[in-house]
């Protein structure tokens, strides 16, 4: 028997018996369908906030009271740092010069609801407070009308910068600039509108209005801690700038030589680094699920090839009793085993890229599948036919061919 002819017989196998051969392969099936679908999320994950933050640009990074990336319950140390003021920021834009481009303090509260006549928005609209500065230090810009200015900051106007989606609520068929929106009770008058960022993770980044973070500070008080943007004259002073940032706001806040920062600077590497530490995580489970499942399924197949085995010892016993050697045997059994386990690798290759193209488009998340995945689960599935495979073609192939004939 040839290679040809051994796999013609593995399909007839799996075309004769349907439901065991698809039950045999379902934890290949799905281990593959895990390692592919995960890895796929993964990568678009990756490549979405690698573009994400070159977008902003090369040479900005953030300070915070907390870490960028939190899960669970903060530490103690984290919940017990003082709130970063504004009156901080200012002191801070004034002190860091040298390698400091610009510096821009924001504040945000979640859950408002802005109305135009007859036509509000839903309650969960993202409210900045923020500079002049803001947009360029974000990586935003103005489609039509302004962005806040000095005057707006100090007569603590009541302007608004509105996002794409408040536009698309409020104003569907009208021109937003110079109208009045509401907030509450609040009035503000509509100068601007900010460009368009679309989905992140399910999440539009359009939901969401600017106005001068003195106006916001007026409205709902100054009792919560502040984000600063910082720019740098050019990305190849961002680690001076990040030292002189923290060498400052180290005096201002009043940090003893020899204690940590009670602050976090966050850069877009380590975002990234944070990222690849979280989704290492991911990985690893992933592996895991996938060892327990190809290994599930590697038992499956040794079981169904030793009921194979008992099933055909006549049709083992007439294929040596012609002339059929113990590698002929050996090979029609391990070919099989290696089908059937490739069949299973196969569809959960179909199911994995499918998940992982289904996953990306539902978090509007760029659609990447690594080539390595793909032949990793393969392969994978290849080394489980040949390894669970080998006992039971061994045993068909040491079968006496007297005994095997008589065998009923």
């Amino acid at each position: 028997m040839n290679f040809e002819e051994g796999i013609k017989l593995t399909l007839q196998t799996i075309k004769a018996n349907k439901l065991r051969s698809v039950l045999t392969t379902l934890g290949i099936v799905i281990g593959v369908m895990a390692v592919i679908g995960m890895m796929s999320i993964i990568s678009a994950l990756d490549q979405y906030m690698k573009q994400s933050l070159s977008a902003v640009g090369g040479n900005i990074f953030w300070i915070q009271k907390y870490p960028a990336v939190r899960m669970g319950r903060l530490d103690k140390k984290y919940r017990m740092r003082k709130d970063i003021t504004f009156q901080q920021a200012q002191r801070l834009a004034g002190l860091a010069t040298k390698a400091v481009d610009k510096i821009s303090p924001e504040i945000a509260t979640w859950g408002k609801k802005l109305k135009y006549k007859d036509k509000s928005t839903n309650a969960n609209v993202l409210v900045y407070g923020g500079d002049a500065t803001w947009a360029e230090v974000n990586g935003r810009y103005i489609d039509e009308g302004r962005f806040i200015n000095e005057n707006d900051i100090s007569h603590r106007r009541k302007v608004i910068i509105l996002g794409k989606d408040i536009v698309d609520r409020l104003f569907p068929f009208s021109y937003p600039i110079g109208k009045e929106v509401k907030i509450g009770n609040k009035r503000f008058d509509v100068i601007g509108i900010v460009d368009e960022k679309g989905e992140m993770f399910g999440e539009s980044q359009d939901n969401l209005v600017i106005i001068p973070y003195t106006t916001f500070t007026k409205i709902y008080g100054e009792f919560r801690t502040v984000n600063i943007g910082v720019k740098a004259k050019n990305s190849e002073l961002i680690p001076e700038a990040m030292d002189e940032i923290s060498a400052y706001l180290r005096i201002i806040r009043k940090v003893a030589p020899g204690d940590e920062n009670d602050f976090e600077i966050i850069t877009a590497d380590s975002i990234m680094d944070t990222l690849k530490n979280l989704t290492g995580f991911v990985f690893v489970a992933a592996v895991i699920i996938c060892g327990i499942s190809l290994l599930v399924g590697g038992i499956g197949i040794m079981n169904i090839m030793l009921v194979a085995v008992t099933e055909r010892t006549r049709e083992i016993g007439i294929r040596k009793a012609i002339g059929a050697k113990r590698k002929d045997i050996l090979n029609q059994f391990l070919t099989e085993a290696i089908g059937i386990c490739s069949f299973g690798g196969l569809i959960g290759v179909l199911l994995g890229v499918s998940i992982g193209l289904l996953i990306s488009a539902k978090l509007n998340l760029p659609p990447t599948i690594p080539i390595w995945s793909v032949l990793l689960g393969l392969g994978f599935s290849l080394f489980i036919g040949i390894i669970f495979g080998v006992y039971p073609a061994m045993k068909a192939a040491r079968l006496d061919p007297i005994e095997a004939l008589r065998y009923e």
